[in-house]
């Protein structure tokens, strides 16, 4: 895991409880901040995992071209 994915997924679990603790207590503006933070993580997550297999492929394109 790169330093993306890693944030991203805080960001995730911090916006999920965010959102659950204003579901539960009928705060729509924390419920709305937690499903925004929530979204942020999981494209951050995305991303991250992204450019690390992208950083892999080209990893083995260049095993494959010293052989």
């Amino acid at each position: 895991m790169n330093r993306d994915e890693i944030e991203g997924k805080e960001k995730d679990v911090k916006g999920r409880i965010k959102e659950a603790t204003g579901a539960l207590t009928g705060n729509e503006d924390l419920e709305q901040r937690g499903a925004d933070e929530r979204s942020q993580g999981q494209a951050q997550h995305d991303l991250g995992s992204a450019r690390r297999k992208v950083g892999e492929a080209i990893e083995d394109l260049g095993d494959e071209i010293k052989r």
